[in-house]
Parts: C-alpha cells; structure tokens; sequence
C-alpha cells in the first residue's frame, strides 16, 4: 500500500443507470415459439440466477439469429426481474442486459432492438479516473488485487535474495500499485537494500479499467521518492508498448539493457499481474493467418502472440517469472459459450460486494463500473475490439511449461502472509494450494490463481 497523504476525494463520475423502456402488454406478440413465456404476475419465479442465465442465452441466440420479436420479448422479462439496484444477482444480470443490447446496436443486424438502445437508452458507462490515492485505496479494499501481490512479492523476495541489483519489469493492470509493499520488504533485508530498476509497458492499458489520473513519469516520480524514504535507490523506466503485438518492444528493451548487466549478476524479475490476457491469443489471430510478427525468431504456423511472449520471455533467461490471473476461460469465439462462462464468473465480484463496500457509495460505483466494462467488453464485442480473454489457471500452466518454464512452489512464509491478509476481509475468501500454485476462492470458487516460474 503506497504511503502517501490522505485527502478528501473529489466529486466522482457515477455509473449511468441503466434501464430499458419498460413495453405494454400489446408490444408483445404472445404466439412466440417460446414454451412459458410468463405473465407480469408470474415474473417472481423468473429471479433466481440460474433463471437468469438461461433467459440471458435465449436472448442472445434471438438477437444472433436477428429474432428482433422474440429478443424484445424476453428483454421485456430481463428488465422487469433484474433492476439495476437490485440485489447482487439482478444487477449481474442488468449489466448482461445492457451488454446484449449493445452487441444489438453495434452490430445493426437486429435493426429494432438498434433503433431502440439508440433513441431510449442511456448505454454509456462512466469509469471513474482514480488518483494515485483512491486507487491505492480501492485495491486495498478488497483480497481481489492484495492475493496476488502478496503471493508475487513473497515468490520476488525468496529469488532475489542476496542480488545486489534488481530489474523488475512491471506488467500490471493496477499501475505499480503493487510495488511499494515490495520496496517496503527489500528496504528491510539483512544484507542491505538493493539497487531496484522498475521497468514498465507504457500506454498499455490506457483502455482497460482502472484507469489512472497521471502519466507513468509522474507515477515514476512518487515511486522513486516513496523508495528514497525507505533508503532504496529506484530508477523507473517507462517503455511504450502494448498487449496488442505482444509487448514486444518492451521485450527487446529489456533483452538488450539484460544482456549489459546479466554478467554484474542483476537479477531479472517479470511480474505479471492480471495483464497477460489481454495478449491476443489462438482464437483471434494465428500468426499463420498474419503477416504481423513483432518478434525476432520464426514462429511456428500454429503460434499466436500469446505463445511469442512467452517464447521470448523464456529467451531473456529471467531469475523468476510470476504469473497472476483470474481463472477463468473467456476465449470462445461462441457468444452464447462465453456469456455463460463470464456469468458463472462474474457473479463473483457483485456478491462479495455487499462486504465491503455500502449500496449507494462512491467507490461501490466505480467498482460495479469496472466489471460492467468487462462484461460490455465480454459480450458485446468481437475481433482485436473483445480485450479480455481470459484463460484458466490449467491453460497458463501449460503455456508455461510449453514456453521451457519450470514451476516453482509457494513457500510456507508465502501461504502464512496471504492467510494473514486474508484475516482482514471477509469470511467468504479462502486459500487453496493445487500442486505448486495458490488459489484465492470465493465461497470455494475459485477466482484468481498465482504461479511462479523459473526457466528449465
């Protein structure tokens, strides 16, 4: 957590609320090839999540398939059961709603719902711009985040120990928020502090939530003097690149800037937290079907980008890699695969909400905005647009392993300092060790996997 002075927050952006025009009885043609299409009177069976899904895929094939009546109906349904200030499963379910609706008016094929989302509804979400504050604050607020830092710092600070010089290349959804405690730890080693390089992608994530009120130079500039306070010397380097081809000129910054100081024993740690999926993978684009190769060495036909990186991640010869992700698959090029995964997931974030944070908040808001971006993003969107593909744990593991990495075990000081953090949220999140990795559970689900890696 960044150490910085407390200030009052300003006036923020909230979430538009989202509501679609509620239709009359003589809108709906009731001779619809739909068994138990309910009355308004018979909409109370309807809330239950699994309800949901299911009404949720039957209006996405209806809009696939360009069943503008049928679609309207069952949106007449959905909005009726799930409102926007509901309880944690109808908002889920309005954020799913207003996702369809979009992908309807973006895509123009189911003309009536287009004309409708366009001249009646308000679709805009307002994500919130955080301060260095606020966001370090937010991410405090919930183990979402804090998991995955706390498990990456202890696997960093065990490989690190006894280099005098450490380069870490910061690949993370939440801008550096993550390194301060790992300053902290570094300054308090008995062999003294070390000389940190902080090397990160900038620009990356300039479209993914949360987004940050401060360029990466400013942000370097409070990291360097919040280090100078611990008596550790920092050097910050801001590298432009993106997800989109791979990072791959921040790879070969990095390649040749390592093979400088590899000899003087500079240890190279790459800290990959929440950001790798946004690589693109198999689904989008086979190098086979591009002419685009952003990276040095020849690939293979069946290679995507997301294989490339880690190729050339294996080719810099790092002293420990760590990957943290949320473990879930949101790659299917099928809509109605990948809205029934996404809603067996993202239940998640609006349940453990109600923990912490109040109904009506500030924060609350930004929050619920963030994952309705991730579902819009999700759902409505297809090709180089859809950013978030998410991968299961299992499919890292072989990646990685595919890439000539070999996997490390988290340690009993790890798993001790993560259950200790874990003491201060809620009781619904548990810690699972499966084989080498650690896995934060919600309620016994799994939500966001941490691995360690050295080359083989």
């Amino acid at each position: 957590m960044m150490q910085l002075t407390e200030t009052t927050p300003q006036p923020l952006h909230q979430i538009t609320p989202f509501s679609i025009p509620t239709m009359n009885k003589n809108q709906i043609q009731r001779g619809r090839p739909w068994p138990g299409f309910p009355t308004s009177k018979g909409l109370g069976s309807f809330g239950d999540a699994n309800c949901m899904e299911q009404l949720l895929v039957h209006c996405a094939n209806a809009i696939e398939s360009n069943d503008a009546t049928l679609a309207q109906q069952i949106l007449w349904v959905l909005n009726n059961i799930a409102p926007p200030d509901g309880d944690s499963n109808q908002r889920l379910t309005c954020a799913f709603l207003r996702a369809l609706i979009v992908r309807a008016a973006k895509s123009g094929t189911c003309k009536m719902l287009a004309a409708m989302a366009n001249a009646r509804c308000n679709l805009s979400i307002d994500i919130h711009t955080f301060s260095v504050i606020e966001l370090a604050s937010f991410v405090d607020l919930t183990p979402w985040h804090r998991f995955g830092f706390t498990a990456a710092n202890a696997a960093i600070l065990e490989a690190v120990e006894g280099y005098s010089v450490i380069h870490i290349v910061d690949l993370s959804l939440t801008h550096c928020m993550q390194i301060p405690t790992l300053i902290d730890a570094i300054a308090n080693r008995l062999e003294g502090p070390p000389l940190v390089k902080l090397t990160v992608a900038g620009g990356a994530t300039e479209d993914v939530p949360p987004v940050l009120d401060l360029s990466y130079e400013e942000l370097g500039s409070k990291l360097v003097n919040f280090a100078r306070s611990r008596n550790v010397m920092l050097e910050f380097r801001v590298v432009a690149s993106s997800y989109a081809d791979g990072f791959s000129s921040l790879i070969e910054q990095v390649r040749v800037q390592h093979l400088v100081y590899a000899e003087s024993g500079e240890a190279l740690v790459i800290n990959c937290h929440m950001m790798l999926h946004y690589i693109p993978e198999e689904t989008l684009s086979p190098l086979s079907n591009t002419n685009s190769n952003p990276y040095s060495f020849e690939p293979s036909s069946s290679q995507s980008l997301r294989t490339m990186f880690l190729k050339a991640l294996r080719g810099l010869d790092p002293t420990v890699v760590v990957l943290v992700d949320e473990d879930a698959d949101l790659t299917s090029n099928n809509l109605v695969c990948r809205l029934r995964s996404a809603f067996n997931y993202l239940w998640i974030p609006y349940d453990t909400v109600d923990t912490f944070l109040p109904q009506g908040s500030k924060q609350r808001q930004w929050y619920e905005a963030n994952i309705c971006w991730k579902i819009e993003n999700v759902v409505a969107h297809e090709g180089l647009q859809r950013v978030e593909r998410l991968e299961p744990k299992s499919r890292w593991v072989q990646r990685m392993r595919n890439a000539n990495f070999r996997e490390l075990s988290f340690g009993e000081d790890a798993v001790s300092e993560v259950k200790t953090m874990l003491d201060e949220h809620a009781a619904g999140w548990g810690l699972k060790k499966e084989e080498d990795d650690l896995v934060l559970t919600w309620k016994g689900h799994n939500v966001v996997f941490a691995t360690a890696w050295v080359p083989a």
